[in-house]
This record gives structure tokens, C-alpha cells and sequence, in this order.
């Protein structure tokens, strides 16, 4: 007999409700030996709500309400309880105590999911969708994941490997009448059939920066020379006082992050240190960290003070150019407020009076929509870009192959193996190291 696990569902702290999840074989047994309603739940009916009270050793702990999902017909596929209590951490807590000391065990993190994944209620495709959900950064990236959860990638990936099958098949049947001399299909049409296989792996695989983006957000690197203004301007776009401004430079020493939403995509906004030679330890560390942050930025924005001269920042703007130049690096002239010259040639701001910001944050909005363009409907990770390469090059090496007169049963064996890495996006093939390194990204409860 499996174990029963629970576990808090919600976020740990003060707040109107939690919800504990029970599930496993003994989770009505469990449940009805602390839990007083009008009717015992193992009389309910699935998809049913009651309402009553939690005891343990005799004293009251909560009024509750208690869902019940009974197997096969539940998120795990097994007997599933959800109770729904005042929130804080003292309420839940006292539940789960209660819980485990009739007989349940608190579960690992993701284990709810991988039970669902084992018992076939979802596939490995869809079990990453449900992370991508609840880290998403991004409005699209929500929706992309809740119809991968619905399984789109996953009918995608059937129908792609049905036709490579048909193709192996078709190659494999002529061996058959090879004395006869038929061909069932020209080798062109197996061509262009593994090319539009190759295409569509290409295009998914290649979608994965995009895919990142929605799923951790678009990085904007604020760099520039100590005051500047790049403090200021982080603030200005937070609306906010997140980070100290100062007179005095080399007030920046770490970096700052935080994040806000612009055209529906999460931005993450990092302050850092301004650029300089110093004698100060802490500051050189500082500094130091600046290029860590700069090789992960999706976009850096070099800040110019314009009080000393609109082209005072020149040569770090050029030389952030030719280092980062994925992140397109984009030259603002700040405290414009305190210069007569013109400008119409920069984007220019002041950070102090808050000139410019709503042009800026179209600008970066601008720039976070164009980079995930790429994506449709699907978010591909790591993994799947993993795989969908391999299978591109086996495929490609498929064609050289055809084209070269090498036997059909030996091309078909490469096409076979292509379907199979096919499977292993979806769990059709997996093993318990994958299935490891998938759910430690998830939290305990889900």
C-alpha cells in the first residue's frame, strides 16, 4: 500500500483561507477520523463540498470545509482530500500535525504532480506546463502554459512522431518486396516529409531564448558611471524608492532586482554599480558583479549623465557594444532638465523629474514583445531543446543518408530513434533521474 501524503497547497503566511491537500489510499480513512460534518465523507460523493469542524486530541482546531475528488477521478488519479482553512501558520499547521499523526506523511516537493504523471493523468510535457504556470512572469507565458496543460504540445508531438512511424514503416515494407522491385513511396516524398519534421523541431528549438523570457522575465541591465542617475532612473520606473540615491558616488555597491509588468511580459530591472576605477574593496566587488549581470541582460541601458556632455559616456557605451552585443545595448541621455542643447538624436530623460520615463517603458515594452515573437504555443526549456536538436541532426543525417543509397532498414532505424526522443519529451520513455530533475523546481504542495 502507497503511502498518503499531505501537504499545504497555498503560501505559507497570514491570510484569508489555506487549503491542505491529503491524497493517497488512506485519505478518507484519514480524514473522517478528524473531521465532524453532517455525514462521514466516506459516504460523500466525489466532487462534493462539506462544511464542519477539525479536531485532534479532542480539542477543536478550525471550521473547515472538506472537498472530496475519489479515485480514479482526481488530480493524483487516487483518493484526493482538500481542506479549506482560515489561513495563518499557526491553523494549518495544526491540521497537519493532526493529519500526520493518524497516518499521513508530509510529501516531497512536486510529489502530488509526479503521482499524477505515474498514474497517468498527465504526461511529462503537460507535469512542466503546471511549473511554468505558477513561476510564469508573463501574461502570455500563463497562456502558453495553460493550453500546454491541456496537452497542444503534447498532440503536436503525437502527430510529428506519426509521421516519421509512417515514414519508417513505408521504408521498412519495401524490404519486403525489394525482389519485386516496388517502391511504395518515392524517397523524395520520405524527404520532404523528414524535412518538414526538421522544420518543425527547428522552430520550436529555437524558440527556447523567447521561451525563457516569458518564463523568467526580459533582464534590463541599468549601467553607466557612478551618478549618472541609474539609481534614480531605477526608481523612476518602479515608481517607487527601492534603491538609495546619493550624491555621493559609488553609493551602489551590489546590484538591486525587482520586477514589474509592462505590455503583460515580467521585466526584471537591475541596478548596479557605477563603472569607475576605485581603491574601495567593496566597491571593486561591486564592479566586479556588474558583468555577471550584464552577460544574463536581455537589454542594457547605459545611462549618460548629459550635464557633463552628451557624448561623456561614449566610449563605455561603445565598449558595452562590442561585449554584450545580444543585448543591444541603448544609450539614454539622463538630466536633461539641467542642459540647454538638444537631444532629438537620444532617448532623453530625467530620472529625477520623471521626464521621459512612460517613453522609456514603451521603449523596453517594445523591446520584451519583440523578443518572445517566437513563441506561439508552446514554452519550450532546456529539455525540450535538448532533445528536439537531436532529433533535427538525426534526421538530417536521415536525408544524407537517403540520398547516399544507404539500405532502408538502417534509415529507418534513425527515424525510429528520432520518434523515440520524440517520446521522451512527453514521458512516453523516462526513468527516474528525469523525472528528479523535473520536480525539484517544484514547491512542496502541488
Amino acid at each position: 500500500m502507497g503511502k498518503t501524503i499531505t501537504a499545504l497547497a497555498t503560501p505559507p503566511g497570514v491570510s484569508g483561507m489555506a487549503v491542505i491537500r491529503l491524497s493517497g489510499e488512506k485519505s478518507i480513512e484519514i480524514i473522517d477520523k478528524c473531521f465532524m460534518g453532517k455525514t462521514r465523507i466516506a459516504d460523500c460523493k466525489s466532487h462534493t463540498i462539506h462544511f464542519g469542524n477539525i479536531f485532534h486530541a479532542g480539542k477543536l482546531i478550525d471550521t473547515v470545509t472538506v472537498t472530496v475528488f475519489k479515485s480514479p477521478h482526481s488530480y493524483t488519479g487516487e483518493d484526493v482530500v482538500e481542506i479549506g482553512c482560515h489561513g495563518g501558520n499557526v491553523i494549518y499547521s495544526l491540521i497537519i500535525d493532526a493529519l500526520i499523526s493518524l497516518g499521513a506523511e508530509i510529501a516531497e516537493p512536486g510529489e502530488f504532480t509526479r503521482r499524477a504523471f505515474i498514474n497517468g493523468k498527465l504526461d511529462l510535457a503537460q507535469v512542466e506546463a503546471v511549473a511554468d504556470i505558477i513561476h510564469s512572469n508573463s501574461v502570455p507565458g500563463a497562456q502558453t502554459s495553460a493550453r500546454q496543460l491541456v496537452g497542444e504540445f503534447t498532440c503536436r508531438m503525437k502527430n510529428l512522431r506519426k509521421s516519421l512511424m509512417s515514414a519508417a514503416s513505408l521504408l521498412e515494407l519495401e524490404l519486403d518486396f525489394a525482389d519485386e522491385g516496388f517502391e511504395f513511396v518515392s524517397k523524395d516524398s520520405i524527404i520532404d516529409q523528414i524535412n518538414d519534421a526538421i522544420n518543425i523541431c527547428r522552430n520550436l528549438f529555437s524558440s527556447f531564448h523567447s521561451a525563457e523570457i516569458l518564463r523568467e522575465g526580459f533582464y534590463v541591465g541599468i549601467a553607466g558611471y557612478p551618478n549618472s542617475g541609474k539609481s534614480t532612473l531605477f526608481n523612476s520606473l518602479l515608481s517607487k524608492e527601492r534603491a538609495i540615491v546619493s550624491h555621493l558616488p559609488g553609493t551602489t555597491r551590489d546590484y538591486l532586482e525587482e520586477s514589474l509588468l509592462i505590455n503583460g511580459i515580467g521585466v526584471k530591472l537591475i541596478d548596479t554599480a557605477g563603472i569607475r576605477e576605485s581603491d574601495d574593496i567593496i566597491e571593486i566587488q561591486g564592479i566586479a558583479l556588474v558583468e555577471s549581470v550584464l552577460k544574463q541582460s536581455d537589454m542594457i541601458l547605459v545611462i549618460n549623465d548629459a550635464s557633463k556632455g552628451l557624448h561623456f559616456s561614449d566610449n563605455l557605451f561603445n565598449e558595452l557594444k562590442a561585449k554584450y552585443p545580444n543585448a543591444h545595448p541603448l544609450l539614454i541621455q539622463n538630466k536633461i532638465d539641467l542642459i540647454d542643447a538638444k537631444t532629438d538624436d537620444y532617448i532623453s530623460i530625467s530620472a529625477k523629474h520623471k521626464i521621459g520615463i512612460e517613453e522609456l517603458k514603451s521603449n523596453i515594452g517594445e523591446s520584451a514583445s519583440n523578443s518572445v515573437n517566437r513563441v506561439t504555443d508552446v514554452l519550450i526549456n532546456q529539455r525540450h531543446s535538448k532533445l528536439l536538436k537531436q532529433v533535427s541532426e538525426i534526421l538530417e543525417n536521415s536525408i544524407f543518408e537517403i540520398r547516399n543509397g544507404k539500405e532502408n532498414e538502417l534509415i529507418a532505424i534513425d527515424i525510429r530513434e528520432a520518434s523515440a526522443k520524440l517520446g521522451d519529451i512527453t514521458g512516453d520513455n523516462w526513468n527516474e533521474e528525469v523525472l528528479n530533475n523535473i520536480f525539484a523546481a517544484f514547491c512542496i504542495g502541488k
